[in-house]
């Protein structure tokens, strides 16, 4: 089973784009803070990163509602891709591409411009051959 589940900080503001088939990507990452204690016995805070991808309209809704620094819950699973970095090197990466996702932060906390009358929000993945990595 491939499943997970994040609660996080959106990063910066998503970015959608659409695939030569017409298909909404919208891509953006996500800061999950996690609690651990040092060596010494004190708790400290860590912070990991997550780039996360949504389709279809689910891409489009969140790169409507959602903005940088919104709390929210994302469900999907995790994808693997290849790459070659601005050195010629070839690394893996992976992103999370998600059907669910749900705001977390509070109307009248939301940065300007975002909101929506419904916090749940999920999409069909569909054919994974027409997604391009």
């Amino acid at each position: 089973m491939n499943k997970i589940m994040l609660i996080g900080n959106l990063g910066k503001d998503p970015d959608m784009s659409y695939t030569p088939n017409g298909v909404a990507v919208t891509k953006f990452s996500l800061a999950v803070n996690r609690t651990s204690k040092s060596q010494s016995g004190e708790r400290q805070e860590e912070t990991d990163w997550f780039n996360i991808v949504a389709w279809r309209q689910l891409a489009e809704t969140c790169n409507t509602y959602l903005k940088k620094g919104q709390k929210i819950y994302v469900e999907g699973r995790l994808q693997q891709r290849k790459f070659t970095d601005k050195n010629g090197v070839e690394r893996t990466g992976l992103d999370v591409i998600i059907s669910d996702m749900e705001m977390l932060t509070p109307k009248n906390q939301q940065p300007q411009g975002s909101g929506s009358s419904s916090n749940f929000l999920s999409d069909d993945l569909g054919d994974p051959d027409e997604h391009p990595f």
